[in-house]
């Protein structure tokens, strides 16, 4: 606007120059004929004093147009460098998140697999425990039979029947040509008649006659409950018809019933019928 105004001012100043120096080479004009007036100095100082407050303004108007331009730069700037925080800020909460889950999820894990280590040792030792318990009662039991057997020597009548039985099947079990009768020391007499009784049944069963004798000298220990061991006369074979043995073979076989009887019906032994 400024260089605007300069040029026009210019070019005013050139016209009255020439009309002053060659007044007859005046250009036509449109306006009337006459005389042309020219501005007093006055007016043209105005118009130039104008121009200059008119070239501060656009100044000032450029000024403050790039310092916005440089704001809204700026601005936008730090928009995006927020955005751009945001965004790897999100993306590193985001991946420290999954580390975090990741890494208390494989301790959740191993809690979980320390509990359930526990809780199956618990448990086997509760089960040993009372499996212990089932065995130590039965052992009770079995020496409560023991010494109820040893009652029942004490009446000699059923007690010579019992070993007569006794002699008489381990003989059958043996069936050697010689055997030897080894029995405890209180039982020596008991056994010889035993013995005498027993042979001519073993004859009539057996078809053969066989050399039956009682050691006297080896017994079986005096605490035992009674019965008899038979021997081949080469002591390679053994039948051993003692009343332990024979309680012990017993209990054995009817394991599942005296178990059954103690503690009931076990979900785990189907079988058993």
């Amino acid at each position: 606007m400024r260089f605007n105004c300069m040029h026009k001012l210019g070019s005013h100043s050139r016209e009255e120059a020439e009309l002053q120096q060659n007044p007859g080479n005046c250009p036509k004009s449109k306006t009337p004929k006459g005389p042309r007036v020219l501005a007093p100095p006055h007016f043209l100082r105005a118009a130039m004093a104008l121009t200059d407050v008119d070239v501060q303004k656009q100044i000032k108007h450029m000024m403050a147009f790039i310092e916005q331009e440089a704001n809204e730069k700026a601005e936008e700037i730090d928009t995006k460098t927020e955005e751009e925080f945001n965004i790897e800020k999100g993306r590193l909460v985001q991946t420290q998140r999954l580390k975090i889950m990741d890494y208390y999820e494989k301790k959740e894990k191993q809690i979980e697999q320390q509990k359930k280590i526990q809780l199956s040792t618990m448990r086997n030792q509760a089960r040993l425990t009372v499996l212990r318990a089932r065995d130590d009662l039965i052992l009770e039991l079995l020496r409560e039979a023991k010494e109820r057997l040893g009652k029942t020597v004490s009446d000699l009548g059923v007690y010579q029947e019992l070993l007569d039985k006794l002699v008489l099947q381990s003989l059958l079990r043996l069936l050697e040509p010689v055997m030897l009768v080894r029995c405890r020391p209180q039982d020596l007499h008991l056994v010889e008649a035993a013995v005498q009784r027993a042979i001519p049944q073993y004859v009539m069963l057996c078809q053969k006659h066989s050399e039956v004798y009682v050691d006297q000298e080896i017994y079986l220990p005096s605490n035992t409950a009674g019965g008899v061991e038979v021997y081949s006369g080469d002591h390679r074979i053994k039948v051993s018809n003692t009343l332990e043995s024979r309680l012990n073979l017993a209990a054995l076989e009817m394991m599942p019933e005296i178990r059954k009887t103690l503690f009931g019906v076990n979900v785990n032994r189907k079988f058993f019928i």
